[in-house]
């Protein structure tokens, strides 16, 4: 299908944008917003809270979580995974590891709302880590590399995301203030969230006491959950959060979790300048015969017609993956090969690993935990960044250490108390039991690059208009191991430090990567963003080295993972890039780096 001539041509828009979440509806409200014509093609359906949210049939676990109402179909589109060069890949058949979103909104709108900021050392971490520890200490394997912009360039951007999300929280340091019961690690803010944190719960509290007792420095969650009625810069409207634990893979019915349909969309979609096409799958980007101008894209629309939508500016904004794909199979950048190191389409591809632990309280506690909301929680952020010495670990990166309740659903969020059996009366007194006295901790772990970590095209397998799947080579490496090993060690401290347990279980992740169970959709790189074309797919503000007009964002761009979810970023890059767009770009055409 990517050689044939389209049955139709559109009529020629200012800009084509290529999927409708977060990042897709921050790009077109902005230039609709200074009269550019804009179109957006989402390969899935319209979704409105009030269509795709109602109360109370949204509070449908089975359908939501255990049947992915609100996910990617897989078998017309999916991915093929392997561990290693040697394996011969297998398709992604049902999800489990990650999921993969769709419809307008995609993972922005059934996300649990954590808003982290990057740290100044996620940013320039072969620098940092370098000047540190000296460069032995990075493995000759691992292709960390510097983001080509800093902290201080993003942080007026992260706060107009968070200003739009309505981010909850408590900051750590203002100005150079450091301000009590905020992250004392935090990099400076120009200002404080624009809500004050959520409540905090019976997790939090235990946690709060154990880990200040330590030593350890626990603060509010940042959380893109309002904790009051407020109204965001394009004057949307959002509702405080009722903590009915129904954020993840739900959306919000009471419109207080942060989602393009709460925060942008309203504003945007009465614009005349903006059209919106649904059920549009773009499968190319297309390019003049140099190659180096993109001249639109093509598309198969709702009635499987081949579709060709040109424009002058060109802006992928689909999920990590996804936006990968398009450059391999439009033959923009050069593939990267492992073998070589050559090349840079579909490098460092990373994800995040992960430490838990489960602890069991004394009878009598009241934990609640269907009071809850996505991002409900309390935090130490002492093991992550360079807050500590790597040198007793041996490794680089670290995790942040959470106690947070997203809910207490009945079917995957009620626990069992220890010695439960499988089955029977013993196993619905065991669950009884734990549901009020079971408290989780997860540590969210960073996840380096690596010569062997990256995307391409599968060899055989094809999606359902005959063009091969994106083929992820992944698996742990000894670093994330030691990470573990490390992160367990404090996880087991804070369960010690704790008042009123009976019990707790410390898990690590062991052996190869499993993609049965579910972790986080935090995939990141292969469209990575660099000071340079030799080490980079997009300059500072996601614009292609080959193909000037041409822009990618999302999670694609990261060159290695952090420890934090990565929408806080992925928000601040975007509003920098358009900023960039709309300053200097659009007054003259071309390259933004030279």
């Amino acid at each position: 299908m990517l050689n044939k001539n389209p049955e139709k041509v559109m009529p020629k828009k200012d800009v084509v944008v290529v999927g409708l979440g977060w990042t897709g509806a921050i790009v077109s409200k902005e230039l609709t917003d200074i009269g550019l014509d804009v179109v957006a093609l989402e390969r899935g359906d319209h979704r409105t809270t009030a269509t795709a949210a109602p109360y109370p049939s949204v509070a449908d676990e089975l359908a939501y979580v255990q049947r992915f109402k609100l996910f990617q179909r897989m078998k017309n589109n999916t991915v093929t995974i392997r561990y290693n060069l040697k394996d011969t890949a297998v398709p992604y058949r049902e999800l489990g590891s990650f999921y993969l979103g769709t419809n307008v909104g995609g993972c922005g709108f059934h996300w649990n709302g954590m808003t982290w900021r990057a740290l100044p050392e996620d940013l320039k971490i072969r620098t940092m880590y370098t000047e540190k520890y000296g460069a032995d200490f990075i493995p000759e394997d691992m292709t960390i590399q510097d983001y080509p912009v800093s902290y201080e360039e993003l942080e007026p951007h992260f706060t107009m995301f968070e200003n739009v999300c309505g981010t909850s929280g408590q900051a750590g340091n203002i100005n150079g203030k450091i301000i009590p019961g905020g992250n004392p690690y935090d990099a400076p803010r120009s200002g404080n969230y624009p809500n004050p944190p959520l409540k905090t719960l019976f997790s939090g509290q235990v946690f709060e006491k154990a880990t200040k007792k330590i030593g350890l420095h626990p603060f509010p969650l940042p959380a893109s959950n309002a904790s009051k009625p407020y109204t965001n810069p394009y004057g949307v409207r959002l509702g405080p959060c009722n903590y009915c634990g129904y954020c993840e893979d739900f959306g919000c019915y009471m419109y207080s979790k942060a989602s393009p349909q709460t925060t942008i969309l309203p504003a945007l979609m009465p614009s005349p300048n903006f059209e919106l096409r649904t059920q549009c799958e773009v499968i190319k980007v297309n390019t003049n015969d140099q190659g180096d101008i993109a001249t639109g894209v093509t598309y198969v629309n709702g009635e499987g017609q081949l579709v060709f939508q040109p424009a002058d500016l060109v802006l992928l904004c689909a999920f990590q993956v996804h936006n990968v794909k398009l450059l391999l199979v439009s033959n923009i950048g050069k593939p990267y090969n492992p073998h070589t190191g050559e090349g840079v389409v579909g490098k460092n591809f990373a994800y995040q690993y992960y430490t838990s632990a489960t602890v069991y309280m004394k009878e009598g506690a009241q934990n609640n935990p269907f009071i809850g909301a996505g991002a409900a929680g309390t935090v130490i952020d002492d093991f992550n960044g360079l807050h500590f010495d790597h040198r007793e670990g041996n490794f680089i990166g670290g995790a942040y250490i959470t106690a947070a309740n997203a809910g207490g659903r009945p079917i995957a969020q009620v626990g069992s108390a220890p010695g439960t059996p499988k089955w029977g009366k013993g196993w619905k007194q065991g669950k009884k039991d734990g549901y009020q006295r079971l408290i989780g901790m997860d540590a969210e772990g960073s996840v380096m690059s690596y010569k062997d970590a990256y995307i391409d095209l599968d060899p055989t397998y094809k999606d359902i208009w005959g063009i091969p799947l994106a083929r992820m080579t992944f698996n742990w490496h000894d670093n994330e191991y030691r990470q573990g090993d490390y992160i367990a060690k404090q996880l087991e401290k804070i369960c010690q430090a704790m008042e009123g347990v009976e019990s707790y279980t410390i898990s690590k992740t062991l052996g190869n990567w499993d993609t049965r169970v579910y972790q986080s959709t935090h995939i990141t790189g292969g469209a990575i963003t660099g000071d340079s074309p030799s080490n980079s797919v997009v300059n500072k503000y996601l614009q292609s080295w080959d193909v000037p007009n041409l822009f990618v964002y999302g999670a694609c761009a990261f060159p290695q993972n952090m420890s934090y979810n990565p929408t806080g970023l992925i928000g601040a890059l975007t509003y920098h890039s358009v900023e960039e767009i709309k300053e200097r770009y659009l007054k003259n055409p071309g390259p933004l780096v030279k």
